[in-house]
């Protein structure tokens, strides 16, 4: 019990160094705050990925996800935490990370699977991050996905570096989860990979925080 509280004070303290770092460079070296906030979102969520392997039960990271959230509202509704808050678009998905992280845990604690968690999570740290910078940053050769006609907000460049990243986390995660490189698992990779891309095509306004795991969640549940 006692080693599970330092755990958890060690994690929130490195959450705090990390917002401060983040500020820091925001503040000092001018850097925008779509860069910054993508640096926090992929240091962040890549640091819960050891979660199941620390925290014995899923109120341990409710109570860090509630003081997570209490954290983005305060410092918004203040003004404050520029290099997370200060974006022109509007979204909500700097609140969504939390309860994502909180709610995968959750489902991967009920079944009884630590990998249920461990993979969304990986997959939501690095490609997401993956997608929107190169299909924001990169113009040439590069336009928005039409779909019947109707145009997307997402980039052909960024859906696919996204659907790329996430087959090839997939496919390493679940080799040495399976201990098995076979049709399965080539498949089950596949299946996660292209659910988790449609999850990220269609969310708007940061809702693929929470789409893009409980997405890859699902087709593990149903395929592994």
């Amino acid at each position: 019990m006692g080693n599970i509280i330092i755990l958890s004070f060690a994690y929130l303290v490195g959450i705090i160094l990390l917002l401060a770092f983040n500020e820091l460079n925001y503040r000092r070296l001018s850097v925008k705050g779509e860069i910054t906030r993508k640096f926090a979102h992929f240091t962040a969520t890549l640091a819960v990925v050891p979660f199941p392997y620390i925290f014995p039960s899923h109120w341990y990271i409710l109570v860090l996800a509630l003081m997570f959230f209490a954290a983005l509202f305060i410092t918004q509704r203040n003004k404050q935490l520029g290099s997370i808050h200060d974006i022109e678009r509007k979204t909500i998905g700097s609140y969504l990370l939390p309860l994502s992280i909180y709610v995968t845990f959750l489902i991967s604690f009920l079944l009884e699977n630590k990998f249920i968690y461990i993979l969304p999570m990986l997959i939501l740290a690095v490609c997401d991050p993956m997608a929107a910078l190169l299909g924001t940053n990169i113009t040439n050769y590069n336009g928005r996905i039409k779909i019947f006609g109707y145009q997307l907000k997402k980039t052909w460049l960024g859906s696919g570096a996204f659907l790329v990243t996430s087959f090839v986390i997939s496919i390493i995660a679940l080799y040495f989860h399976r201990a098995a490189f076979d049709l399965k698992t080539f498949w089950l990779a596949l299946a996660v990979a292209v659910a988790s891309t449609l999850a990220e095509l269609v969310s708007w306004r940061g809702l693929d925080n929470l789409s893009i795991p409980l997405c890859a969640v699902l087709v593990l549940v149903l395929m592994l």
